[in-house]
């Protein structure tokens, strides 16, 4: 058979399919690639200096985008930046879903569950007013309060994803997820101490520890250094936390939608496809139909990605515009983590968490 039959098949139609479809795909590939890989990169290099020389990952991978600052700029790795940093974050943000059960959330009692609520609704509203009051806009306030009320650099991030995009936007989300790594990974140390110069139990100091500190590594860090129990306590406390996350990013979008404009204020927001994924996923999990081997797999695939996607805004972030934003958000997020901490003590020390 000649060249020419074996080609016959395919016809004029089919080589133009080739030509029409894969091509552009292949393209899309060729520019994401490069910019993916570096920020790939640099989120191994952190996690293998962070799991063997310790510290946080995510201040690290920071710090790291940063120094290549200069690739966000101009050449082929931007646009696999811009990828790492959107898609690749909502990914991630996602997945998160797989370490949250219904029955974790509900297991504890109305107790912890009332400081849980109270404690993000109040840090939120708590962020908008220190926000007005150093003269920083009401999205500063909102995205701050959120990161440290509900899941630190995580929640940032996602609530950075339906807030509006403007030029201060990504430079915001960086230094909030900067200040509360920081001061999550100082509460790791410092709340333990706390709690026992309170003579706190071990259920109460869970709840204490579960219910202030920003990310979720450090609130297991932290428990496990008082007692097993107070891990486990503290692990759960923080991922009925993690659980706010849903009900917070829905009142950000009906918030925005509103401020868009009169004539959107009366459509239904739409939701975004990571939440849904969210809510899918703690909703499956809660099902048990996802296996344990599967979900631990999962929770590494999403610490990756936000690895990676923070890697990407560190990338597209540089000193010198950071810089230029002083010290009030540095001092707005000490503020807020200061109020969620005497407000979940105040539940604790006057018996209004039952345990």
């Amino acid at each position: 058979m000649t060249r020419k039959n074996l080609d016959r098949p395919f016809g004029k139609a089919g080589v133009a399919m080739l030509q029409d479809g894969f091509p552009p795909i292949v393209e899309r590939l060729r520019q994401l690639l490069p910019g993916v890989l570096i920020c790939i990169t640099i989120a191994l290099a952190t996690t293998f200096i962070a799991d063997h020389y310790g510290g946080p990952t995510l201040l690290y991978a920071l710090l790291f985008g940063m120094a290549l600052h200069f690739l966000s700029e101009e050449g082929r790795c931007v646009a696999g930046i811009e990828f790492a940093a959107r898609t690749i974050l909502r990914f991630g943000v996602a997945l998160l879903g797989v370490r949250i059960t219904v029955e974790q959330v509900t297991s504890l009692g109305i107790g912890p569950i009332v400081t849980v609520v109270a404690g993000v609704v109040l840090t939120i509203l708590a962020g908008v007013v220190l926000a007005r009051l150093m003269g920083l806009h009401r999205d500063m306030g909102l995205l701050t309060g959120g990161a440290v009320a509900i899941c630190g650099a995580s929640a940032a991030l996602a609530l950075s994803a339906v807030m509006p995009r403007g030029a201060n936007s990504e430079r915001n989300t960086i230094l909030t997820v900067v200040g509360v790594t920081t001061l999550s990974t100082a509460a790791m140390v410092l709340y333990p101490l706390i709690a026992g110069v309170l003579s706190l139990t071990d259920q109460q100091a869970g709840v204490f520890l579960g219910g202030t500190i920003h990310d979720v590594a450090q609130v297991v860090g932290a428990g496990y250094m008082i007692s097993e129990e107070t891990g486990d306590v503290a692990t759960f406390v923080k991922l009925m936390r993690v659980a706010m996350l849903v009900p917070v990013v829905m009142c950000f979008i009906l918030l925005y939608r509103h401020a868009e404009g009169s004539q959107n204020s009366g459509k239904i927001p739409r939701l975004p496809g990571f939440l849904v994924a969210f809510v899918v996923l703690v909703i499956i999990n809660s099902l048990g139909a996802i296996p344990t081997s599967v979900a631990d797999g999962m929770t590494d695939l999403s610490r990756w990605c936000l690895v990676t996607a923070i890697a990407a805004l560190g990338v597209k972030t540089s000193f010198q515009k950071l810089a230029v934003v002083g010290w009030k958000p540095v001092i707005l997020m000490v503020s807020e983590t200061l109020f969620l901490l005497g407000l979940v003590l105040a539940f604790i020390l006057f018996g209004l968490v039952s345990l």
